[in-house]
């Protein structure tokens, strides 16, 4: 039985990714800020998952929250912090806990889960194209997106022979944000005449999980965005 972790499963991207390994039979855990909020989605996944609360905001708490997770196959953290924050109206606050979050989060979360990885357990962080292509307010955004890139080379040589790799999106056609939004940005620039969907995404993190020849790798999900 592959026991998979998903960091941030308890919605959006990292909902549908769990879904997708609960579906193929994996006994999942699902982690949310909001306990309630993961064992419902754990619920809904069926009897192999699991739901716990995790914030990775506070990494010092990691650790324990993590005290019940025994062995790991795969370990996908998806969890995002992304809010405009522009230089003129900068806010600090928000953007110590974003960077927190996505980058000393992300590299404590494999720290405490590292001496429980089974021999071919393999890892994936998600990041983002705003780290090839800024816009307006998302210099935190752009930066810890690009910190993702230097964290998983790091990292492999770290926990090796675990592979860990990157995944960064561009906008997703069917993700909440932008599935009710009429011609959504960068759609008619890409190559392939539309969005990343979510299954592609899935399908991506699957191949960097299982695929052994892949390490240390960012692999940009954009529809050739980043050519035109």
């Amino acid at each position: 039985m592959t026991t998979t972790v998903v960091v941030g499963g308890s919605g959006g991207l990292g909902g549908v990714l769990a879904r997708r390994f609960a579906d193929r039979g994996d006994d999942v855990v699902v982690t949310s800020t909001d306990r309630a909020r993961a064992e419902s989605v754990a619920a809904d996944l069926g009897p192999g998952a699991r739901g716990l609360a995790l914030d990775l905001a506070r990494p010092e708490t990691i650790e324990a929250a993590l005290t019940g997770v025994q062995e790991v196959d795969h370990l996908v953290v998806t969890a995002v912090g992304q809010a405009a924050n522009t230089l003129r109206r900068f806010d600090v606050t928000n953007a110590v806990a974003a960077v927190t979050m996505k980058l000393v989060g992300y590299a404590e979360t494999v720290r405490v889960l590292r001496e429980r990885f089974t021999p071919g357990a393999s890892v994936v962080l998600f990041g983002g194209l705003a780290k090839e292509r800024p816009y307006p307010g998302s210099t935190v955004v752009s930066t810890f997106n690009a910190g993702i890139t230097g964290l998983v080379r790091t990292l492999a040589v770290e926990i090796a022979p675990h592979r860990v790799n990157a995944l960064h999106p561009g906008l997703i056609g069917d993700s909440p944000r932008w599935k009710d939004v009429p011609n959504p940005p960068h759609s008619d620039r890409t190559p392939i005449g539309r969005l990343v969907m979510m299954a592609e995404i899935a399908d991506a993190t699957e191949f960097l999980l299982h695929n052994g020849g892949i390490n240390a790798h960012d692999l940009h999900m954009d529809g050739g965005l980043l050519v035109t």
